[in-house]
């Protein structure tokens, strides 16, 4: 499977952007679906995943209630909205796909959109 993020840029804190993640190749629904980011300096870390059928969604502790991941199977598409941004939100956002399910580690995944720079300012 080929992914292709879109949807980063600058955001003042308390902003909201929506992410992107279009899949062409395999079955998109045989692919559980993830985002992670990396922030420079940082390693790569687990942001959302959403299920290969939309019903489980789980989400690191620091974007809970902010962000929300969800899927299209029709579309071929993953999203990320991500609400009440704050500066340490800012980072390259990646997305995964994996034929099992996507846990916190980046190690694990099969295959890796290209990212997109999200900048929050303060």
């Amino acid at each position: 499977v080929q992914l292709q993020a879109s949807g980063g840029g600058l955001v003042q804190a308390g902003g909201s952007l929506r992410l992107s993640c279009a899949a062409s190749g395999r079955t998109f629904s045989s692919y559980y679906m993830g985002w992670f980011r990396q922030a420079p300096g940082q390693e790569r870390k687990f942001v959302a995943a959403v299920s290969w059928g939309g019903g489980s969604k789980s989400y690191a502790d620091s974007v809970k209630g902010r962000f929300t991941i969800s899927r299209d199977n029709a579309k071929n598409t993953v999203n990320l909205q991500m609400n009440s941004l704050k500066p340490e939100d800012t980072a390259v956002y990646y997305c995964a796909a994996n034929m099992q399910r996507v846990g916190a580690s980046p190690y694990e995944i099969d295959h890796w959109g290209q990212g997109t720079q999200v900048t929050v300012s303060s």
